[in-house]
């Protein structure tokens, strides 16, 4: 029973390889080296993604059962660019790209993470119900280098994170956060400075 199972594991694994490697040739992503995808990443968008060195992407439960029952999807949108550095860590999280998301060099996003640079949608109900949807807010989102991000939490457009800051599991980043800070909660809010 245990051979059976293993062998229909690794055919999983090799499936799943394969149509990640599909995925990106179609999508014309710019990879460095070592990147390493464990699971179905799910790609969408006619924008560019550019992608470090040594870049580890879970996007199952199997390879990390924090992110619950989710996967990593990736969205960039037409004219818009979301690059991830090297040594950069992602689990289980969303990302969507309607303008620019910079993650800069050895980010770890933790699981069931979302980040996104778009509100999606008007606080205007006239706009909302216009065809096609008119004055929806986007800004860019910077994630500097070393930044360490919980599980759960969400980082919203126009937001900036300092180099080797830390937000805490279940935040919700309306605002940016300076270098070497912990900050949490919803809203988020300063813990304490990283010694």
């Amino acid at each position: 029973m245990k051979k059976l199972y293993d062998l229909l594991v690794n055919l999983w694994f090799l499936k799943s390889k394969v149509t990640n490697f599909i995925k990106l040739s179609l999508f014309k992503v710019k990879t460095g080296k070592n990147l390493k995808i464990n699971g179905g990443l799910f790609l969408k968008g006619r924008g560019l993604l550019e992608v470090g060195d040594d870049v580890t992407i879970n996007s199952n439960y199997f390879f990390n059962p924090i992110g619950g029952q989710t996967f990593t999807s990736i969205v960039v949108g037409k004219n818009a660019k979301l690059s991830l550095g090297d040594r950069v860590g992602i689990s289980n999280t969303a990302i969507y790209c309607a303008q620019e998301i910079v993650i800069k060099n050895n980010v770890l996003i933790g699981g069931d993470c979302k980040i996104y640079d778009t509100d999606f949608h008007s606080v205007n109900i006239e706009d909302r119900l216009a065809i096609p949807e008119q004055n929806i807010q986007t800004k860019p989102v910077f994630i500097a280098s070393g930044v360490f991000i919980g599980t759960g939490s969400i980082i919203l457009k126009g937001v900036k994170i300092g180099e080797n800051s830390v937000v805490a599991a279940g935040s919700v980043v309306s605002k940016s956060i300076p270098a070497n800070e912990i900050w949490g909660g919803n809203p988020i809010k300063f813990i304490k400075k990283i010694i």
